[in-house]
């Protein structure tokens, strides 16, 4: 008995151990989806990986999992972009229905003969009633202007820890920070963030979670229009005097400053 029970957690083991991937990539565990939605995947890769090809994978093992689409081809509904300067590509995937649930992989191909390809696993939960959703998955802001995200989660993630982290980093911000505030209403589901003092620094690609479940948000910060003053001299005008002065015709100069 003691035997078969070694035997079921070393297999337990080796499958958590295998579906997770390498430590040379990353990505979010499980991402959820509203029925009809669209949602983009960030993965991450180590330098090493900078100029190979990246795909999309479907299946629940590595070694069986089905091609959906790579970089520098197009598949309906499915795009995979390469951005080498950030060492990250993104899936984007549009009109999911439930049948799109289910493990996927963020994977490079290696070269070489008889070298595996590297992947790291991602379960998507598309439904109806999604256990974490956002109101706008693209925000866009002005630098030193702040910007808001606002979302809501299912009554079974009430009580399960809220974080909202940068992919870039893959770190979290704590709820009060001189950047960041994050508040949690229990009662309504729901949660916002708020960005202060934006830098263009900030933009990019970040994340609410609610428990291991969570939502991917984009953020675009944009210059801040300069002013600038000029001015423009009009035409000079005489005044005409009266035969009875004998003072000499005068010319003024009109200035006009135009803010732009």
């Amino acid at each position: 008995m003691r035997f078969y029970s070694l035997i079921s957690s070393l297999i337990l083991s080796v499958f958590l151990l295998f579906i997770s991937g390498s430590e040379s990539m990353k990505t979010l565990k499980h991402l959820t989806v509203r029925r009809g939605g669209s949602l983009t995947v960030p993965c991450l890769y180590e330098e090493e990986y900078k100029s190979n090809l990246k795909y999309w994978c479907k299946g629940g093992h590595w070694i069986l999992c089905r091609t959906v689409a790579k970089t520098n081809t197009s598949n309906t509904g499915i795009s995979v972009t390469d951005y080498p300067s950030q060492n990250m590509f993104t899936v984007d995937l549009k009109n999911l229905s439930d049948s799109d649930s289910g493990w996927y992989w963020c994977a490079v191909e290696i070269d070489g003969y008889g070298t595996p390809d590297d992947g790291y696993s991602v379960y998507l939960t598309v439904s109806s009633d999604p256990a974490v959703w956002v109101e706008n998955s693209t925000v866009i802001g002005q630098e030193g202007d702040s910007v808001s995200v606002q979302g809501n989660y299912s009554s079974g993630y009430k009580n399960e820890e809220k974080k909202w982290c940068r992919v870039k980093t893959w770190s979290c911000y704590p709820f009060q920070d001189s950047t960041v505030k994050i508040s949690d209403d229990e009662n309504r589901r729901s949660f916002r963030v708020e960005m202060f003092g934006l830098q263009k620094s900030d933009s990019g690609w970040y994340w609410f979670s609610a428990g291991l479940v969570g939502v991917t948000v984009h953020l675009t910060v944009t210059e801040r229009p300069t002013t600038t003053t000029a001015a423009v001299t009009t035409l000079p005008t005489t005044q005409k005097t009266t035969p009875h002065q004998s003072t000499p015709s005068t010319i003024s100069f009109k200035t006009l400053f135009i803010c732009i």
